[in-house]
């Protein structure tokens, strides 16, 4: 985030102010709800392995990757993927 705050001519707090005012969530929030937004659509139309998709969406670990989603989408992705 401080690479973006530099880009924008603001320091941390100030970019992330006026992120979260603009675009409705913080922008750690915007990131995540983005990453499992791509994921969901990589699960449905994809058959890459699931740690294929948690690094597309720039996870490292399938671990983190999996909890994250299943906390955003009431569900574990495999089964996201196979109720497609």
């Amino acid at each position: 985030m401080a690479k973006l705050a530099a880009e924008a001519g603001l320091s941390r707090a100030p970019f992330a102010k006026r992120f979260a005012r603009l675009v409705g969530q913080p922008p750690l929030a915007y990131l995540t709800w983005w990453r499992m937004t791509t994921a969901a659509r990589l699960l449905k139309t994809t058959d890459a392995p699931l740690r294929s998709v948690a690094a597309q969406v720039g996870y490292t670990s399938e671990y983190a990757f999996a909890h994250t989603f299943k906390r955003a989408h009431g569900t574990p992705p495999g089964t996201y993927r196979r109720k497609g």
